[in-house]
């Protein structure tokens, strides 16, 4: 069921033709271990169960891991492929020829079994991988909960079976395997319901940068390579400054804004240009009767 677990996630995978934020290490992490206990249970006697579960994981891993390299982005390929050939083939190959050749008999089963055991609680912690990004975020889509549950119900049933045939190297990984499965569904329990983080995208700001030659040009906040926040209030500040000395060169101010003068001072001066305006008037008019008269 532990192997089966991921069946979902990869269907997922399928359907949307991509990794998105999932992980391949808990796959690479599950592929190593399986090798490494299908030669534990090849050295062992009476280990048949052992052989037969790392067989089906082994091929299942590999299935998974296929599926991932072929619809991951470039970055996760690449880091993928470092990881399968170094640890999968490397690491392992290393382990086989050291064991095989500087170790034998009882030895040498007891010295694979601790590294068993020491690769079975990277099996377990594999998932946590993406902790920071659970909390990040607030959401707990990237780590399937079935994996989670499943990992923690087999170390249940693994360590049963280790006390049963008496072999510590089975039993002993299953106890920490047990308590990081209950971490991982705790961590699920309590952000399943959080609300997203919100993408930056949402808040951004949109902008007008105006141009003196050439369309307006819209950029959000921070979006544009050579402006940012303060950068737009300078501008802004130069704009309306350039404003000011084009209107002062003018003659033409704003009530409140010509140098010198307040409203009184203003409405002074509208009062005197009324008054001489109606003087001038008055003036025109004497003149036209004065013309009228010598004509007569």
């Amino acid at each position: 069921m532990v192997y089966l677990a991921p069946v979902p996630t990869f269907i997922r995978i399928l359907r949307k033709k991509s990794t998105e934020d999932f992980q391949s290490l808990p796959y690479l992490v599950a592929l190593f271990s399986s090798m490494l206990w299908l030669y534990y249970a090849m050295l062992k006697t009476d280990a048949l169960l052992l052989i037969t579960i790392n067989s089906f994981g082994c091929f299942i891993e590999t299935v998974y891991i296929a599926i991932y390299i072929a619809y991951a982005t470039r970055e996760s390929w690449v880091s993928t492929i470092k990881l399968l050939v170094s640890m999968n083939m490397g690491l392992f190959s290393l382990i086989l020829l050291l064991t095989h050749f500087l170790l034998s008999g009882s030895i040498r089963v007891k010295a694979l079994g601790w590294i068993c055991v020491a690769f079975s609680v990277c099996v377990f912690a594999a998932p946590l991988s993406i902790l920071r990004q659970i909390i990040r975020t607030k959401s707990v889509e990237f780590m399937p909960f079935t994996l989670s549950f499943f990992l923690t119900l087999s170390a249940v049933m693994w360590f049963a079976y280790g006390l049963f045939i008496n072999d510590l190297c089975v039993a002993l990984p299953n106890i920490l395997g047990f308590v990081l499965g209950l971490v991982q569904m705790l961590l699920y329990g309590i952000y399943k319901n959080a609300e997203k983080k919100k993408k930056p995208a949402e808040n951004l700001k949109s902008i007008v940068i105006l141009g003196t030659v050439g369309a307006s040009e819209v950029y959000p906040v921070g979006a544009r390579p050579d402006v940012n926040e303060g950068a737009v209030e300078h501008d802004q500040t130069e704009e309306c400054n350039g404003n000011e000395k084009s209107m002062e060169a003018s003659g033409v101010y704003p009530v409140d804004a010509r140098p010198g003068l307040n409203e009184g001072a203003v409405e002074h001066d509208l009062t005197e240009e009324s008054d001489q305006g109606d003087e001038k008037s008055m003036e025109a008019s004497h003149d036209d009767l004065q013309s009228d008269e010598c004509a007569v």
